[in-house]
């Protein structure tokens, strides 16, 4: 018997909680779902889903307030979905550990995809839980953590010390959409707002180097005012 990836929808729009459970379960998964954020604790602790894919807009708590209550405890992949499709609700959001925003309305051949992309992340972070992973590759891309060298096509790609560790950055969360804010922090240990427009020098230098056409990045994709994601499958 096949195991069924359980997802939990934390949503106050009937309508909108309904159509999401309905293409979910057609295509193989539980759902549990629910309307408020209280009773999403419980169901969290009670069922531990795969995938959580959560309303911010909710009647007893902000959307926030319950994704830093589950982070607390659980890297579980949260998928905010909502109407809020400011740049600065996104940003706030993965701030706080989401993995990735979805801004309503949206079609559910996205939906879907972007559920095996928090799927994929998470059988990805169980797989090297303590473990000292030594690379990561995708496609024709590989990045070796051990001995810090990037290959493309088998060959190495000349990568400068900082260059590297944004490479390694992206290839230690795939699939998952990282700030600006995070990634100037993880590599540059503090964070300004011209740190904002050295990152951008540094990831356009970098997409040169390993995308065969940087107008339309294969690898690494932007996440238009937010950050970058480093695609986990192509």
């Amino acid at each position: 018997m096949n195991y069924k990836p359980i997802v939990l929808i934390v949503e106050d729009d009937k309508t909108i909680r309904n159509f999401m459970q309905i293409s979910l379960e057609t295509q193989g998964y539980k759902v549990i779902e629910t309307s408020d954020g209280q009773n999403a604790l419980t169901l969290f602790l009670s069922h531990q889903p795969d995938v959580i894919l959560l309303d911010l807009g909710l009647p007893d708590m902000d959307g926030l307030e319950l994704l830093s209550k589950i982070r607390e405890t659980s890297k579980v992949s949260i998928l905010v979905v909502s109407a809020r499709g400011r740049e600065q609700d996104k940003i706030e959001a993965l701030d706080l550990g989401a993995d990735d925003y979805l801004t309503k309305p949206f079609s559910v051949a996205e939906l879907l995809a972007r559920i095996r992309v928090a799927l994929r992340h998470q059988v990805h972070l169980e797989q090297t839980e303590g473990i000292e992973v030594q690379s990561f590759q995708v496609g024709a891309l590989k990045v070796d953590f051990e001995k810090h060298l990037v290959f493309l096509n088998k060959e190495e790609v000349h990568l400068t010390p900082i260059e590297f560790k944004l490479m390694a950055l992206l290839a230690k969360n795939p699939g998952k959409v990282l700030t600006h804010k995070f990634m100037i922090k993880e590599v540059w240990g503090s964070y300004g707002e011209s740190d904002a427009q050295s990152l951008r020098v540094f990831m356009a230098n970098l997409r040169r180097k390993i995308e065969q056409n940087s107008s339309q990045p294969q690898y690494i994709l932007t996440e238009v005012g937010v950050g970058y994601r480093l695609m986990d499958e192509i």
